[in-house]
């Protein structure tokens, strides 16, 4: 099942993609029971998507079936309680930047603040010059998760999506941590679908590439991620209680601007489509 957030008109919806081109709103289907909020959906779990497809097999599309070239596509989750992401995650990425893989996960956070979608513009800091991208497959907490196993960490999966990592690199660096650099508005678009586990299937063997102006920036499979998914969960769950809508992203393959000579940095006017097999393409514009 493939799950958006949009809009027609001024009216929130979430809705199913289906046929990579079309959209049915169960908001519009029943409005009191899938009201537009992607965390509700989510904290309800298997019993409201089962009631879903339950729901579009009763009643049939009619009129609550939209081209998706028709809406306006927003953020899966507008305020995610929490952004975590994963630095230095990919064997091929550590390479690039000269580091030995880390011992355990690197982690750091982004805000609400970052949050746009997909389509949407990314802005350049006034207080920046060295902006960069970063393809992450990302995956979006479905239960509470606290002091979770390995080996049970990846029931608390909802599902999959795609996020850009953008990061003022030199704003990063002067600060000696990351959080400035990576968290200015709009450096964490995302979307444009959630995608559940169980469609993806196995989440370590996915193609994922960034597009920049139309030529190939990144190139390569999350079978190259030095902690998986489970890892990941299970890590964070031993010192946080993670929440239905928490969004976490696993970290970037080689192929950033930053590691490459000469340095490519982000201006206005560039477009960008990050690829992750099974999920779609995330589409952004840079404006200064």
């Amino acid at each position: 099942m493939k799950i958006a957030t949009f809009s027609v008109q001024t009216e929130q919806h979430i809705g199913i993609v289906f046929q990579d081109d079309q959209i049915i709103s169960l908001t519009a289907l029943d409005p009191e029971e899938f009201p537009a909020c992607m965390k509700k959906f989510i904290e309800r779990g298997s019993e409201l998507r089962s009631r879903a497809e339950l729901l579009i097999e009763q009643r049939g599309h009619g009129d609550v079936i939209f081209k998706l070239s028709e809406v306006k596509i927003l953020p899966p989750i507008a305020k995610p309680d929490k952004i975590i992401c994963v630095g230095l995650n990919y064997f091929d990425h550590c390479k690039e930047t000269g580091m030995e893989p880390p011992q355990s996960p690197v982690i750091f956070t982004k805000y609400a603040n970052a949050i746009t979608g997909h389509n949407d513009a990314i802005e350049i800091p006034i207080n920046s010059t060295e902006v960069d991208f970063e393809a992450e497959l990302a995956f979006v907490i479905g239960r509470e998760a606290k002091h979770v196993s390995e080996e049970e960490a990846g029931d608390y999966v909802f599902g999959y999506t795609i996020m850009n990592d953008i990061s003022a690199r030199d704003l990063q660096f002067q600060d000696g941590q990351w959080s400035r650099g990576k968290t200015a508005d709009t450096f964490a678009p995302f979307g444009p679908v959630i995608v559940t586990h169980d469609e993806v299937g196995d989440p370590h063997n996915l193609a994922i590439s960034l597009e920049l102006n139309g030529e190939i920036m990144q190139d390569s499979n999350t079978s190259n991620l030095i902690f998986t998914v489970p890892k990941i969960i299970s890590f964070l769950s031993q010192s946080m209680t993670l929440k239905p809508g928490d969004l976490i992203a696993t970290g970037t393959p080689p192929g950033v601007g930053m590691g490459r000579n000469p340095k490519i940095w982000l201006k206005n006017g560039d477009r960008m489509n990050i690829n992750i097999e099974r999920i779609g393409t995330l589409s952004n514009y840079v404006k200064a």
